[in-house]
This record gives C-alpha cells, structure tokens and sequence, in this order.
C-alpha cells in the first residue's frame, strides 16, 4: 500500500550535481516560492543561461557548508498531489561521511548520484557501503548529466552493470534497486520524461518517489514500544479526560509511547522489559479512542491486563521473539567527534527512552568502506571512522540486532559533560548479516 509519506536521503560524490537534482526536485514540483523561483530565473538569463539553473535553489546552504559555518544534513520538505516527501540531503565530501549515516538512519530510500562521464567512483562505493550498513531498503541509482556524454546508451549501460555488481555484493536485491539515467540541469527524466533517452522505457525520478512501495521503518518487525511516558488518571484533567475516553471514571494505568516497530493489538501477548514481566494488551489507545490496532511510527497509550511496573525507560515488547537483555553489547560505531574514542572511555548511551552509563571496551576492528571489509584493530576512532567495538552499560538494556530491528537497534553515545552526540551505534555486525544475506 502507498504511504502518504516517504522519507528518503540523498548522497553522491562532490560535483556530482545533488544540488541542482534537489533544486529540479523544488523547481518541477513548484514547492518553492514564486518569487524564488523569478529571482533565480532572472539570475540564470543574467548568466547566459538558456534553462533555469535551478542549484541556485539550495546554494544558499551550499555556501554556508564552504563557509564553514555549518556542515550537516539539509531537509527539505514537498509534495505532489501523490505523496508527501521529506528529503535528507547531505553533503558530498568524504570528510562528511558521518553525515550520511544522520540522513540515511531514517530513510526508507535513498538517491545515489554518480556523473555519467565517471560513472562509479570511490565516493559510490563507500556511500552505498554505508547505505547497506543501515540497511536502507532502496536504491535509485541516479545517473546524471547524461546531455554531457551525448545521452550515450551503451556508456549508461555499463555504469548500470558496474553499479548492479555492486548493490549484489552489497545484500541489495535487484528489485530493491532502480536506475534512472537524469540531467537535472535540463530536467532529462527527473519529473518528466526525456526525448532524448527513447531507449530508457523506465519511469522518471519523481514518478519513482510516487510510487515505490516503501514500508514505514520497521513495521514488518515484532512489536517494540519504548515506554516514554505513565498515564495515571486518578483526579484532575486526566480524571475528565478518563471519564471521556473510558465512559466511567476510574483508576488506570497507561503506557504511552511511540510503536517503535511491529503491530500491537488489544490480546496480544507481551512482555515488560529489562524484568521481564508477561501479561496481554487489554487496551489499545489515542486521544480520539481505542484502535483496533497500531503500527510503527504511531504514538498510542497501551493498556495491561496486569498491574505491572513499566516505568519511562522500559520497552514493552511481542512475547514471542523478545529482544535479549543484557549489560554487554557488541556494536558498529559512525564517530561523529573530533575527539578520537580510546578503550576505557566513560560516556552516556541512549537507546530508545532510557538513559545509562556505558564504558567502551575494546576497539575491534575499522571498516574500509572502499573495500567493505574490516581491517585490523585500531588504537582509535577518528571522526568519520566506523569500527566495531564492545560496550559495557551500567543498567541492563533490551536490545535487538540493527539487522533485525533498525529502531530498537539503534542507539547513540554521548558526551556526559557536554550533552553533545558522539557517535551513531548500532547493535551487532550488519556487514555480517549483509554478507550472510
């Protein structure tokens, strides 16, 4: 079933022209304003420009990031009358690559642009690389530029063959990837179609984005929900609000949280984690009344058939397929500080809505992400790097493989003195499950 909305990242080497897709994007789908758009039609006849140079759209934050004054992800919001969409794009630059683990983390599609005069470069392969590591569900491969090698088929062709080589290795299934030979400066095949490619028989980007059948993160998952908040409704508004929602006021207790994965019903079984406790769903919640049933992404108030403790901080979770709790983790990194990370090192881990102290172990392998293979074990993690390690946490934390479960295998680190994120943390080996997979 089509979502109304679809979150997707962008990625591609520096100059592969991402500015001027996400710029055809804008300008095609008229999400930017009317006088943005004459002003930048203006500047491009300024230029001698026969089309409008629709990078210009964006280069505003394109200069900030050359400037320095900020290098992070850019999220940009439109829609068509099909799909609602929000787009992480990140920056190009190899040193950014911790960048693109931010944008990718959540997105259930990501755009991978090459140039076609150079097809895939190294830049390709370590962002698809990382792309796979997060267990991104789709690819589009963008070739772009095509009006600048003469629209040459049989040169596309063997981008296209280098680039499946590729994805295969990477665990990606051919039906999971999708290529579209664009020139976004022209607007070749981006929201309409190209006379220039009648041997493409594909559909253009944005009818791509319309259409793909991407799932919401995790909903074929078990069920998962962090506890983020306990309703108690004995007096006051939340007594009115009870009597409202339940027909008689009376004592409760609620859950309230977002779905971190899966589905939940009233008579499911479940369990209370890291203690533990079974009992079934009696009740299934929003505001507006019962569900009959919630998914991934959804923020709803469970309600127990037993009087259980679930304090903000514990997960309730599908009793069959419970994720494993425990004080040791082993776990891939994205460092995201200056600061190198050394063995021994005391920071702070949050994974879903719980909070502990967690001590780094030792630093067991780095991932070269030109390769996809692990080298031997640095005495540090720089910025950028992506190494396994082993942690240990204070408290114990019910946790499932990223491989598995992308949201409750997902955590971060960070500072305890600065409250600044460190490093993106991810439960397990996935280039394991890839290469097993």
């Amino acid at each position: 079933m089509s979502r109304d909305l679809l979150r997707f990242a962008t990625a591609g080497s520096v100059d592969d022209g991402k500015s001027t897709l996400v710029g055809r994007l804008l300008y095609d789908t008229k999400s930017v304003l009317a006088d943005q758009i004459e002003a930048v039609e203006r500047a491009s006849v300024d230029r001698g420009m026969s089309a409008p140079d629709v990078s210009l759209l964006v280069d505003g934050l394109r200069a900030e990031r050359e400037q320095g004054i900020t290098i992070d992800v850019a999220y940009r919001y439109f829609g068509t009358p099909n799909r609602e969409f929000v787009l992480a794009d990140t920056p190009g630059h190899v040193q950014y690559t911790r960048n693109t683990v931010t944008g990718a983390s959540t997105a259930e599609l990501a755009v991978l642009l090459v140039d076609a005069r150079n097809g895939v470069v190294a830049q390709t392969r370590r962002h698809a690389a990382v792309l796979a590591l997060l267990r991104v569900p789709r690819l589009v491969l963008a070739i772009n530029k095509i009006d600048l090698i003469d629209y040459d088929e049989a040169k596309i062709a063997g981008i296209v063959e280098e680039f499946t080589g590729l994805t295969r290795s990477l665990g990606f299934t051919d039906d999971a990837v999708q290529v579209i030979p664009v020139s976004a400066l022209v607007g070749d095949n981006v929201a309409t179609r190209s006379s220039a490619t009648p041997w493409y028989e594909g559909p253009t980007l944005l009818e791509h984005l319309e259409s793909v059948p991407v799932e919401g993160p995790d909903s074929g998952a078990p069920f998962r929900m962090p506890v983020q908040y306990v309703i108690r409704p004995r007096n006051g508004a939340d007594a009115r609000s009870a009597t409202a929602a339940h027909g008689a006021l009376h004592d409760y207790r609620g859950y309230a949280g977002q779905v971190a994965s899966g589905t939940v019903r009233a008579g499911d079984e479940v369990v209370v984690l890291p203690e533990g406790h079974r009992t079934t769903v009696s009740e299934v919640r929003t505001a507006d009344g019962p569900l009959d049933a919630a998914v991934a992404g959804l923020s709803v108030t469970v309600l127990l058939a037993d009087d259980i403790d679930a304090p903000r901080g514990a997960m309730i979770a599908a009793a069959a397929g419970a994720p494993e709790v425990g004080t040791e983790l082993d776990a891939t990194l994205c460092w995201l500080a200056e600061k190198p990370l050394v063995p021994g090192a005391r920071l702070l881990l949050k994974h879903g809505t719980r909070t502990t102290q967690v001590i780094v172990g030792g630093l067991r392998a780095r991932l070269d992400t030109d390769t996809v293979s692990y080298t031997d074990a640095p005495e540090q993690l720089e910025i950028n790097d992506i190494g396994r390690v082993a942690l240990r946490t204070a408290d114990p934390l019910p946790v499932d493989p990223y491989a598995r479960v992308r949201t409750t295998g997902g955590f971060l680190l960070i500072d305890p003195g600065t409250g600044n994120t460190l490093a993106a943390g991810l439960v397990g080996d996935p280039l394991a499950a890839i290469s097993a997979g």
